[in-house]
């Protein structure tokens, strides 16, 4: 087996066993992402990183504010924090 070959292999979808006239669809979509970075250089990976870790803090402050309506902004900034930092804790 090549090298190649394991590079070209990639993990079922984690839709797999759903049953969908759009599965094949998905799976191809899914197949061709992950191929894609596998081709990319580490600091592009690092930057889109950052970039998803900043988008997913976005949609975490939109529920906080949806959950705390009376909370300011820096309330809302502190609540992500302290989320951020038990995630941190649960990590280790």
């Amino acid at each position: 087996m090549s090298e190649n070959w394991v590079k070209r292999t990639v993990v079922a979808h984690p839709s797999a066993g759903i049953k969908s006239d759009f599965a094949p669809l998905i799976d191809a979509l899914y197949r061709e992402a992950v191929l894609e970075a596998r081709q990319m250089p580490p600091e592009e990976k690092f930057a889109l990183g950052e970039e998803l870790f900043e988008y997913a803090c976005s949609i975490t402050l939109l529920g906080i504010r949806n959950q705390n309506p009376r909370f300011s902004e820096e309330e809302c900034q502190q609540e992500l924090q302290r989320r951020l930092d038990l995630a941190e804790r649960l990590e280790q």
